[in-house]
């Protein structure tokens, strides 16, 4: 293809359009889902998928997980010519607009007029609209109403996604990040506040097919930092009933953006206690220190 082989993360990304296109049609959920997790598993791969397409070792491709024939195929004419038919199709299928009303908050006028107006057609681009300010400069969107579908759109796409698309809009990682004293006391008040149903509630798109408003979403700052806390909504939780004990927390300072998941430890020496994924060492020091021991 022009420019070179396509990198993995391009290929993720047409299997993630591809899955956005379908559950604009209400296609069925296992077969988005389906193409949700074939880019993940080549977001995560760790050699080069293009390589092994090229190497006419299809059986490789195949034998990863998530990969079976048909997202094979789909791998397979990207990858050799740039294209992906099944992607144009649906893209000639799905009306202007039509996907953005997957976004809780968004109807079909408001949809409409993001594609009318702000010439984006992709969720990767809305959400870029979210940030940059054109989304707010908007009829029919505030602060507020914006970082609504902000925090949506985080949950929508995946976290390898989020990361690369602000690599490349040349975005730096934050330089420092909450200590998990003011994360684990952000995560407290918001299940404090859900559990006592003082919180406003949105319905979910993903895994709700009820379309129920079940998800409370916390607002609040702490040490500078702007914090939105809301359970998480992956196919994961679902699986493993933590829908209402894993709590993703997005944060945000001088531009700069991040997220954690805080979650309560089911085994080790913090067993039963509070802690943020991948900052097991702080959460243990910070529990020693507070005599509770760990």
């Amino acid at each position: 293809m022009p420019g070179g082989e396509p990198t993995n993360d391009q290929i993720a990304g047409v299997l993630e359009r591809i899955a956005d296109l379908l559950a604009a049609q209400d296609a069925n959920r296992f077969r988005v889902q389906a193409y949700r997790d074939g880019a993940k598993t080549v977001q995560a791969a760790d050699r080069s998928i293009a390589d092994l397409v090229l190497a006419g070792d299809e059986g490789a491709l195949e034998a990863l997980p998530h990969i079976g024939e048909g997202i094979a195929r789909v791998i397979n004419s990207y990858v050799r010519t740039g294209r992906s038919q099944m992607l144009e199709q649906l893209q000639g299928e799905v009306a202007p607009g039509q996907l953005f009303t997957q976004v809780p908050g968004i109807g079909d006028e408001l949809a409409q007029r993001i594609a009318d107006r702000l010439d984006v057609s992709t969720l990767e681009e809305l959400e870029q609209t979210a940030h940059d300010g054109r989304l707010e400069r908007l009829e029919g969107f505030g602060p507020t109403k914006v970082r609504n579908v902000r925090v949506s759109l985080a949950g929508m796409l995946s976290t390898a996604a989020w990361r690369t698309r602000r690599r490349a809009a040349g975005a730096q990682e934050p330089e420092g990040q909450p200590d998990v004293a003011t994360l684990l006391d952000v995560d407290a008040e918001y299940r404090r506040k859900a559990e006592a149903g003082e919180l406003r509630k949105i319905a979910p798109k993903r895994f709700n097919p009820e379309r129920k408003a079940w998800l409370p979403i916390l607002e609040t700052k702490r040490q500078g930092w702007d914090f939105t806390a809301l359970y998480s909504n992956t196919k994961r939780a679902h699986e493993l009933d933590k829908t209402h004990d894993w709590v993703v927390l997005y944060f945000e300072r001088e531009g700069e953006e991040d997220q954690a998941t805080v979650v309560t430890e089911t085994r080790g020496p913090l067993e039963g206690k509070r802690v943020v994924r991948g900052r097991e060492a702080e959460c243990q020091d910070y529990y020693q220190r507070r005599g509770e021991g760990g």
